[in-house]
């Protein structure tokens, strides 16, 4: 926006855009998802050298795509490519110029995470991309999974630090900036939910204790435009 088209008035500018989408065929699928993956991570155990893994958790290597074939597998990729295909023509709406370009969606890298016995994942970022995912294949119901007298209704949460949250840092504090102290959002895992966000978004799984683990499926991704290249101004002369 110009100074020169800037109207009187409050301007609520910079939102950070996130994708919330629910995969129809999860309940039919997930339960198979979840023997595969546990199948692999059974076999990353075995083939460990020390054989020593932390407590409660375990990470696989971002190599899915290339590693698991079956069709329900396919499916559930179909769905995560068409739902971050949606977010970013909404969250690019306003910068694109119009008709919106025709994209390509590259994966560049796909893993699981198992959880349980009070592990976590402490706040990170995720570099070389610009739209990051993760997808709950299993975890708890909501009654039992908040009925947890440790963690209550954080248990294995999905908590977003928003970009306002570097501001509270010996922050003074009164009533004129209320609007910067619900810095962050917690999303509660559910089997069959994708929630699609900017790479440079810190976040953090929560700490997670249950009778069934809690497995997800994360994703890296870029998005480019299928003709031509990626600059939306190109290069001005000095």
């Amino acid at each position: 926006m110009t100074a020169a088209a800037a109207e009187p008035g409050l301007l609520e500018l910079w939102p950070t855009p996130l994708g919330v989408h629910r995969w129809a065929r999860a309940e039919q699928v997930n339960p198979l998802l979840a023997r595969v993956l546990g199948s692999l991570r059974a076999v990353a155990q075995a083939q460990a050298a020390d054989g020593a893994a932390p407590a409660g958790f375990f990470a696989s290597d971002d190599d899915l795509l290339q590693r698991i074939r079956l069709p329900e597998w396919q499916d559930l990729v179909r769905f995560i490519v068409d739902s971050l295909h949606a977010t970013v023509l909404h969250a690019n709406r306003g910068a694109w110029p119009q008709p919106a370009p025709a994209l390509q969606v590259h994966l560049r890298g796909m893993w699981f995470q198992v959880a349980n016995q009070g592990a976590s994942h402490d706040v990170h970022t995720h570099g070389n991309c610009s739209w990051s995912g993760v997808y709950c294949v299993q975890v708890d119901e909501h009654a039992r999974r908040i009925a947890d007298p440790l963690f209550g209704e954080r248990n294995g949460v999905t908590r977003f630090y928003g970009p306002r949250f570097a501001q509270l840092g010996g922050a003074h504090v009164d009533l004129g900036n209320a609007y910067l102290q619900s810095a962050h959002v917690d999303f509660a895992p559910l089997p069959g939910q994708l929630i699609v966000f900017p790479s440079w978004l810190a976040h953090q799984a929560m700490a997670y204790r249950g009778e069934r683990d809690r497995i997800i499926v994360s994703f890296n991704a870029s998005v480019h435009a299928a003709h031509g290249g990626d600059q939306l101004h190109g290069y001005a002369a000095a």
